[in-house]
């Protein structure tokens, strides 16, 4: 699974994947804030998906969508979370 998603703001890269880390681990996976990514094996092991570091061709597109989609969809939700109470405070 290459990162081919791009950021239109790369200097959040860091701010992302400090938000990937805290969902993930609040959703009970052990993460490792310097490699916030790796969460994906975890994911990807827990859902019996044989994601390997590199090329992953031979996964279907469901298979990939059951790693990306608890992952992202968290981080989503969360990002809906922080943008309410923002609105609230305001």
């Amino acid at each position: 699974m290459a990162r081919n998603n791009k950021i239109l703001v790369p200097e959040a890269r860091a701010e992302l994947d400090q938000l990937k880390a805290r969902v993930m681990k609040e959703k009970g996976y052990s993460v490792n804030p310097a490699k916030p990514d790796n969460v994906k094996y975890e994911v990807a092991k827990e859902q019996g998906i044989p994601l390997k570091e590199g090329y992953n061709g031979q996964l279907t597109s469901e298979q990939a969508g059951k790693v990306g989609g608890p992952i992202g969809g968290n981080m989503v939700k969360e990002m809906i979370k922080m943008a309410q109470e923002k609105m609230k405070k305001k």
